[in-house]
């Protein structure tokens, strides 16, 4: 290709899709450390980041119904922003009780949780490589979440990988109807009702128990901004971007990066300090989630 060639060559065509995933992870890694400097509860922290990242959403929306008239469901992709809203919630809280770093690592089981709801649900019997990871994962999540009693990072890290561990299955359950809902040209429509109904979980559950506040003044509002922003939107857009454009073992290890991101970003600029046992944990459960997700 000449030098005027690569100059007028689209910029998704020139950026690896690699390097694209990796700027995803990032940004999303980047969300746990935004809902701890913010200082805000589970509920509150999902609330503002669904409330602000609607806008978004809704333009994108409409850029793609003037693209074509595919088919939009409704009631699927309510029903997993459900899964989504409790994940926001409860993942929030855990942040605050076992560390940034070590919450994300804890979310990233529900690489291996999919199949066990999918086996309950819909009959989708488990590969081999999950019987086998599934024992190795259980030990590194005791490890990390300081559930044996050993050292542990924060406040209540045993209740924070409990919560972490919730916010895993209603990921798990996000991820399953969103499969089953999403279609060709329908991605954006999608993810806005799941954002919707994940807002509407986050008003649910923390009206009542007196954790939503909807006035967090700032800079705590700009943190939850950003978090809408750049952790949701921007993330998870370089990320469908990409993952289309690789193998599916490529973008399940890539994809790693965002819980390691965490923890390094945990450590680096939260100055958490995991404990020996937690941080040996976390390389359990990475490992095991590497394992499984880069099946074929």
């Amino acid at each position: 290709m000449t030098t005027t060639d690569t100059r007028t060559a689209p910029a998704r065509t020139r950026v690896h899709p690699v390097v694209l995933a990796l700027a995803g992870s990032l940004c999303v890694a980047l969300s746990s450390v935004f809902i701890k400097v913010s200082g805000t509860s589970g509920a509150t922290s999902a609330f503002w980041r669904c409330l602000c990242a609607l806008p978004v959403l809704a333009a994108l929306v409409w850029l793609e119904r003037r693209r074509g008239s595919a088919r939009r469901r409704v009631l699927l992709p309510l029903l997993a922003g459900i899964g989504l809203g409790v994940d926001f919630v409860l993942w929030g809280d855990a942040i605050a009780l076992v560390g940034a770093g070590i919450a994300t690592v804890l979310l990233s089981v529900q690489v291996v949780i999919v199949p066990v709801v999918a086996w309950l649900a819909f009959r989708e019997r488990p590969s081999r490589r999950f019987v086998r990871a599934a024992p190795v994962l259980l030990g590194g999540i005791v490890l990390a979440g300081g559930l044996a009693g050993t050292p542990a990072f924060g406040p209540d890290p045993v209740l924070g990988a409990v919560l972490a561990l919730g916010a895993g299955v209603g990921f798990a359950g996000y991820l399953l109807l969103m499969r089953r809902s999403t279609g060709v040209g329908s991605r954006e429509h999608t993810l806005f009702l799941a954002t919707v109904s994940a807002g509407v979980v986050a008003v649910a559950l923390g009206v009542p128990t007196g954790r939503l506040d909807l006035d967090p003044g700032w800079p705590a509002l700009g943190w939850l901004v950003a978090l809408a922003l750049l952790g949701q939107v921007v993330g998870w857009l370089l990320i469908s971007t990409a993952l289309p454009r690789m193998s599916s073992a490529t973008g399940a290890t890539v994809m790693l990066a965002q819980p390691v991101g965490a923890i390094l970003l945990g450590v680096a600029l939260l100055h958490e300090q995991p404990s020996a046992p937690q941080l040996a944990g976390c390389l359990v459960v990475l490992a095991a989630v590497a394992y499984v997700s880069t099946a074929r």
